[in-house]
């Protein structure tokens, strides 16, 4: 792909997964939004995110507000974390996915998107994307998000084993595809976005601005037995699992550091080491997770020389 011929610069958003501590993410955007005083469709020329990133993404994409998606966190989201086996969780995942999004498809957003997931029965990524220049490969065949509908691409970036069940989605050829959550392959999708940026729709590295938001770091939840939630917190292949998707956000970060040092990147990503902080991806306490969205915003305007300087 020939370079772009431009000196205005290409602005990227980056959304990592985290489950419920996607207050953080929330409140980091609504300091960033403030800032730029638009929406973040506005602002960001390209917006990758995974898992509870891409449920952001995507409605950020939509023209959401940072207030608006924080609302239906508030409402849906916490509910659905609060959900103990895996069968009910993704019920009420799916049943909040159709409410949202419906049948809206990837034709219908107002900046470019990327949604990563896991195409489980080969081990591979799978990137529900917007515009045909974000294709490597079969750019004249391109099809928005597969044909997907936004529903079925979000919650297969969601579907984390083995808090969800699995998912399977219909291509518009009607291939059917089992995803699982895309933290298994990224889920600090960063480096993904960087590679759209500068690869498939070839922007000048020297030009390209990203903005990495993560769900913060936390202690571990010690929790004394046992109700059943706490039970399943503790369950070793789960604690396994969120330690898997801690790991792959930070070799994703290092990653993109050695790969990309010209491109010019903010992370806001602040880790926490007192005990009251301690709370994990399926955290369901309100008040902790109040707490989280503050602290995204404190992070966000320690950030703030920075992010003025590539926004604005």
């Amino acid at each position: 792909m020939a370079e772009v011929e431009t000196t205005k610069p290409f602005r990227v958003l980056t959304l990592d997964g985290g489950g419920a501590k996607g207050f953080y993410t929330l409140g980091a955007l609504k300091e960033v939004e403030v800032l730029v005083e638009c929406r973040l469709c506005e602002k960001f020329d390209l917006i990758y995110g995974t898992s509870t990133g891409a449920i952001i993404a995507a409605l950020l994409g939509l023209g959401k507000s940072a207030d608006e998606i924080e609302s239906l966190y508030r409402l849906r989201v916490v509910s659905v974390m609060g959900e103990v086996l895996p069968s009910k969780k993704t019920a009420a995942l799916e049943k909040l996915a159709k409410e949202v999004f419906g049948e809206l498809r990837f034709d219908v957003l107002k900046t470019d998107i990327g949604i990563v997931g896991t195409r489980w029965e080969d081990d591979r990524p799978i990137i529900f994307k917007t515009n045909p220049g974000q294709a490597f490969t079969g750019e004249s065949s391109f099809e928005p998000g597969f044909g997907c509908t936004i529903a079925d691409a979000v919650v297969g970036s969601c579907s984390a084993y083995p808090f969800f069940k699995q998912k399977f989605v219909t291509t518009g050829r009607g291939d059917k595809i089992e995803v699982r959550d895309g933290g298994f392959v990224a889920n600090n999708p960063t480096l993904y976005a960087i590679a759209d940026a500068t690869g498939s729709l070839g922007h000048a590295s020297q030009n390209v601005r990203v903005v990495s938001v993560g769900v913060g770091e936390y202690p571990a939840p010690k929790l004394p037995a046992m109700s059943i939630r706490k039970w399943f917190s503790k369950w070793p292949t789960v604690k396994f699992a969120q330690r898997v998707l801690e790991i792959n956000t930070q070799s994703m970060d290092e990653l993109r550091r050695v790969l990309f040092p010209e491109v010019r990147t903010v992370r806001i990503n602040t880790k926490y080491t007192q005990p009251e902080m301690a709370t994990d991806m399926l955290e369901a306490d309100m008040n902790k997770l109040s707490k989280l969205w503050s602290r995204g915003r404190d992070s966000a305007r320690e950030q703030e020389a920075q992010l003025k300087e590539y926004l604005l």
